[in-house]
């Protein structure tokens, strides 16, 4: 059974998150109860949340529905009453914003993965080699997730800051809603250049991409947890625990996602 996704940056979610996926028919017994997780998830896990979306469904009988986007953007939408069975925020920030405002379920707090920083180009042309190649003029426009309400973006900006190269670039920055529409700037030939997530890099098969020093800016401390309002906070404690366990590390670790204490 293949998991409902949901595209919030390509418009193609309708009015709101799609309803939780239909239990499998079963034949010759009595069905079998499956709680669908409604999961809401930072842009930067698309592909490996999509995979491990069919995990779930092989594991548990039912797919969960995924829907991806700004991790600022759905916090607003919590705060504003949304309902989701589990929060995947690609930034720690906002699950303490919504555990000050009491919004958070005690307990389920989990660091799931520490994100990173790459350059990458276009198809077919080769990305800068370190963030001062940016002031080559080949690279005209520089896409970035928002960062008022991106992490990965808040954390292009500072690492561009630190490298002394931001006041060079800005006038040149274009803005993605999400990490993920940063990455359809490059590709459409949009920005000849981006800095991304590197999650988000390795799914453009046979694509370059260069390495962006993790120090020049916060950590991306990559935090799980239970919405007080969640519906199916069970069905979400398993999805949590298919990402953090021996079924989704591999997965994780295939898209550059290592564990914040590695």
């Amino acid at each position: 059974m293949r998991a409902a996704v949901c595209l919030w940056w390509l418009g193609a979610c309708g009015e709101g998150p799609p309803g939780p996926a239909a239990a499998p028919a079963t034949t010759g017994a009595a069905p079998v109860a499956c709680e669908a997780p409604l999961v809401l998830a930072a842009a930067d896990l698309a592909p490996a949340l999509t995979e491990l979306a069919a995990q779930y469904a092989a594991t548990y009988g039912c797919a969960p529905t995924l829907s991806f986007g700004s991790t600022g953007a759905f916090t607003t939408q919590l705060e504003q009453g949304a309902r989701a069975d589990v929060f995947f925020a690609a930034s720690v920030d906002f699950i303490d914003r919504l555990d000050r405002a009491g919004l958070v379920r005690a307990g389920t707090r989990v660091e799931y993965a520490l994100g990173r920083l790459v350059l990458v180009a276009p198809p077919g042309r080769a990305p800068p080699a370190s963030l001062a190649g940016l002031s080559d003029p080949a690279f005209r426009f520089v896409a970035i997730a928002n960062p008022e309400h991106a992490p990965y973006g808040r954390a292009a900006e500072q690492a561009l800051a630190s490298s002394g190269q931001l006041e060079t670039v800005r006038p040149r920055l274009v803005l993605g809603e999400n990490i993920a529409q940063a990455v359809q700037l490059v590709d459409s030939g949009n920005a000849d250049a981006g800095i991304v997530a590197l999650s988000l890099a390795l799914a453009r098969e046979g694509a370059a991409y260069t390495p962006i020093d993790a120090s020049l800016h916060d950590p991306l401390v990559q935090v799980a947890a239970i919405p007080t309002a969640a519906e199916r906070p069970e069905a979400g404690r398993k999805m949590i625990g298919l990402v953090t366990g021996t079924l989704g590390r591999p997965v994780m670790e295939r898209y550059g996602f290592v564990r914040p204490s590695e």
